[in-house]
């Protein structure tokens, strides 16, 4: 990435050299797949620019899928040849993963989940946390809780639908007309076409909500929920007046993917045959396609590069 822009600042470097041996608490991995978030294609637009500034030129992507190639020193739990998944950015002290070898800082990443292959596990670090610091961390679901989670077609959305149900929630989920289908699939009790019906209008004492949409969206789901409840997004900041009026606590989730969160989560993933739905894949030399996909269209599930 050789500067802030659309596709065209996007480019594959053909001379591009290896990364040096690991560093102190880094390994080195061979990436086999990279999974893409709307994070990816706001910093390559330069929506970030001011809180996290690059350094051009730059390797963008997080997530990812691969095989440890080498371990710098200090580094535990893992060693050359172990599948692994997580976190390769720039911004958590990676090299990047949209690249056929990436450096990964140890405490990013953790074994891959057995049960599913190269692309599904590197669409699932930052979306899977994502839900499980919300789900588990933040709002405590419990059984028998009732939860809205909007967005539920979406890259956490269909992750959190899936980890809600199993902590025994009852699920009411916002989508598009054409998503309802998988939402249920996926385990959703209630699916709700937002742009045809008003979800505040028709769900009622809820104890919590997952909001990945923001906007009004957000503002609109403190009457869904009961007194005492909870939400939670991944976009707005708490409005404290929302919150005195309804009686209800807000928190801004900013995800912190770690080796204990990636661990937990490839457990529950094998123990209950989670499903990571890949929307589309598209080659390395194709990145600047693939933000784009996932910037217009809305991806049913992750878009993922496959590195060959």
């Amino acid at each position: 990435m050789n500067g802030y822009g659309n596709s065209e600042v996007i480019q594959v470097n053909q001379n591009a050299t290896a990364p040096n041996v690991p560093s102190t608490g880094s390994v080195l991995v061979k990436v086999a797949a990279a999974g893409i978030n709307p994070f990816d294609w706001k910093i390559r637009e330069g929506y970030m620019q001011q809180m996290i500034p690059l350094k051009f030129p730059t390797t963008p992507g997080g997530d990812f899928s691969g095989v440890v190639e080498k371990v710098g020193d200090q580094v535990s739990g893992v060693q050359e040849g172990d599948e692994v998944y997580g976190q390769a950015s720039v911004l958590s002290g990676g090299s990047g993963a949209f690249a056929e070898r990436a450096l990964a800082n140890a405490d990013t990443i953790a074994y891959k989940p057995k049960s599913l292959n190269n692309k599904e596990a590197a669409g699932l670090p930052v979306v899977g946390v994502s839900a499980w610091q919300a789900l588990v961390e933040d709002i405590r679901l419990e059984k028998g809780q009732k939860v809205l989670i909007h967005g539920g077609a979406g890259g956490i959305g269909s992750i959190a639908i899936q980890l809600a149900k199993s902590l025994g929630a009852h699920v009411a989920t916002t989508v598009r007309a054409n998503d309802m289908q998988y939402a249920n699939e996926l385990g959703a009790d209630e699916t709700i076409d937002y742009q045809t019906q008003n979800f505040d209008q028709l769900l009622h004492d809820y104890d919590a909500v997952y909001d990945t949409v923001g906007g009004e969206t957000y503002a609109r789901s403190f009457k869904v929920l009961k007194k005492g409840g909870i939400i939670v997004s991944m976009l707005e900041q708490p409005n404290q007046e929302l919150m005195n009026q309804f009686g209800v606590r807000a928190v801004l989730r900013m995800v912190q993917v770690s080796r204990e969160r990636l661990t937990k989560l490839a457990q529950w993933v094998d123990q209950n045959n989670i499903r990571v739905n890949v929307d589309r894949t598209f080659l390395l030399e194709e990145a600047g396609k693939a933000l784009d996909y996932q910037k217009e269209e809305h991806p049913r599930g992750k878009v993922v590069l496959e590195i060959q």
